[in-house]
């Protein structure tokens, strides 16, 4: 069974910094991509940033240049820098893994969720 933990969020004034990370574990024989998404409430739920194997990196055009999405040594972690926060930024972000578990399975994980709140 795979699991993502995500860990980080909280609350910051505009124009301030948070760090989210998730870390993958169970029974893992690859991970093809990682990546982070949110949802705010009354919206469906969005792409923020991910990364795949080769380290290529997808943004949302609405975090280009204020958020930095990058993968642990382990490759079993993901991490969202977000920096220039704004009160649009305010949304519960999920972690989210493209995972072949030890069996050969495929399939998308989500994480349980972590509550980001940009507010004076």
């Amino acid at each position: 069974q795979v699991q993502l933990v995500e860990s980080g969020g909280g609350l910051v004034q505009p124009g301030g910094s948070l760090s989210l990370s998730c870390v993958a574990s169970g029974s893992i024989f690859s991970i093809v991509a990682m990546g982070w998404y949110r949802q705010a409430p009354g919206k469906e739920r969005e792409l923020v940033a991910t990364i795949n194997a080769g380290h290529a990196i997808n943004y949302a055009d609405s975090v280009k240049g204020r958020f930095t999405i990058s993968r642990g040594d382990n490759k079993n972690t993901v991490y969202l820098q977000m920096n220039t926060l704004r009160p649009e930024d305010t949304a519960v972000y999920y972690c989210n893994a493209y995972i072949y578990d030890s069996e050969r399975r495929h399939d998308a994980y989500w994480g349980q969720g972590t509550q980001v709140t940009v507010s004076s």
